[in-house]
């Protein structure tokens, strides 16, 4: 007690001072109605702002969880779609996909892998098809508990079954190493009938990917050097270079359907 009442001793003008100083304030601020008003305003802007950027992170943070929420539901229609579709072989296979995001991806090599935040603890296994709501990324050749690699559709050394989406012509579909917007299908029958901006997709001929996943286009296309097979070059939907969220297929009869061949 004593502490403190030698504390108001020993700064008694200084506290004098800061009461008189604050009375003065209290006393302009209500006699003065244009101070009064400026102050609440600049009050109310500052509030306001905070208002503003406390709404914005809120808002953020709510469009990350709606983002889920709209993966999970594409996942949900892909699926479906899938499943029941005429255009896939499903009517015999039954699909199931898990959601994954990119955490790593090469599109400037002529072996260009990507690598995803999904493994085996998640479902994962070697030979999984991975699409993007665009269509083919690639297949998954490496896995460990919570990763795994996939061999990009921009890798030379993949081969896929691809077919005109307008009739069941179908041929070889790989890279040849160039530019990461086109790939090149090759070994189509001469006899297809096919024009510029046609839709090239997944054949079907295939365990790994349903028949009918979206690949490009056809931006041109020639007779090979036997002329007796087309080659096509296709652009594809997907900008490989930005690649985030993907949708893992998985084929749930494979393993009985390869025991046939052995």
């Amino acid at each position: 007690m004593q502490q403190i009442i030698y504390f108001f001793l020993r700064n008694k003008n200084f506290l004098l001072f800061l009461s008189l100083f604050l009375l003065s304030i209290f006393i302009n601020f209500r006699s003065n109605s244009y101070t009064s008003s400026k102050i609440i305003n600049s009050s109310s802007a500052i509030v306001g702002y905070l208002y503003d950027n406390l709404t914005n992170i809120k808002n953020y943070f709510n469009l990350i969880e709606e983002n889920k929420k709209l993966i999970e539901e594409n996942k949900f229609l892909r699926l479906r779609i899938i499943n029941t579709s005429p255009d896939t072989i499903s009517n015999s296979i039954n699909y199931n996909i898990t959601t994954g995001n990119v955490i790593k991806n090469s599109y400037n090599l002529t072996k260009n892998y990507i690598t995803l935040d999904i493994g085996r603890n998640q479902g994962v296994e070697i030979d999984f098809a991975v699409i993007s709501s665009n269509g083919v990324i690639g297949i998954v050749d490496r896995i460990s508990s919570n990763y795994s690699r996939v061999i990009s559709i921009l890798n030379t050394n993949i081969n896929l079954n691809a077919k005109l989406k307008t009739s069941n012509h179908f041929g070889t579909l790989s890279w040849n190493g160039k530019n990461p917007s086109y790939v090149q299908l090759k070994d189509l029958p001469k006899q297809a009938f096919l024009k510029i901006g046609d839709t090239i997709t997944t054949g079907g001929n295939s365990l790994i990917f349903p028949k009918g996943i979206l690949i490009g286009s056809i931006k041109s296309y020639k007779l090979d050097n036997s002329q007796n097979y087309l080659e096509l070059e296709v652009e594809l939907f997907n900008d490989m270079s930005n690649i985030n969220h993907v949708y893992i297929i998985e084929n749930q009869k494979i393993n009985e359907i390869r025991s046939l061949d052995e």
